[in-house]
């Protein structure tokens, strides 16, 4: 986690720091409209933004293992979440195991999610690409599906 978060998290809100001084700085349409190609091009723009969001996201999802004495991770309580979950999956467990077979599915990089879908005001697993943020649904929980995450 240390790697993922002071390296390459790290590298998304440096490249999406650097990208909006450039912005800033240029004093013409045109100027801009160049460097925005730029930035998109070379793996800027969007993508470090919403690198930044979903990992923002992820970083509040994680808590030390219960397991190793040191948090609660890990530990579904009850309450609303667990409440939410079980109305959507049946159970906790068959929502792992549909969680983990929809992000196995995954081709490449990406997210797995459980989001709330805003019409049938349930919890659903959907996936993105790369680092498209959910837009489709409400993120409860990201999770970073890219291999750099293993």
């Amino acid at each position: 986690r240390e790697l993922h978060h002071k390296k390459h998290h790290n590298t998304y809100v440096t490249a999406l720091n650097a990208a909006e001084q450039a912005y800033a700085k240029a004093s013409t349409p045109k100027e801009r409209i160049a460097l925005q190609a730029a930035l998109r091009f070379n793996g800027g723009g969007r993508i470090n933004l919403t690198g930044h969001i979903n990992h923002s996201l992820f970083w509040k999802n994680l808590a030390p293992a219960a397991s190793e004495k040191k948090g609660n991770g890990g530990v579904l309580k009850d309450g609303p979440l667990k409440n939410a979950i079980v109305e959507s999956f049946g159970t906790f467990d068959n929502f792992k195991k549909e969680f983990n077979t929809t992000t196995a599915g995954i081709q490449g990089s990406g997210w797995g999610w459980l989001g709330l879908n805003p019409t049938t005001k349930r919890l659903e697993i959907t996936t993105t690409s790369n680092q498209d943020p959910l837009l489709t649904h409400v993120p409860v929980i990201g999770v970073d599906i890219w291999e750099h995450a293993f």
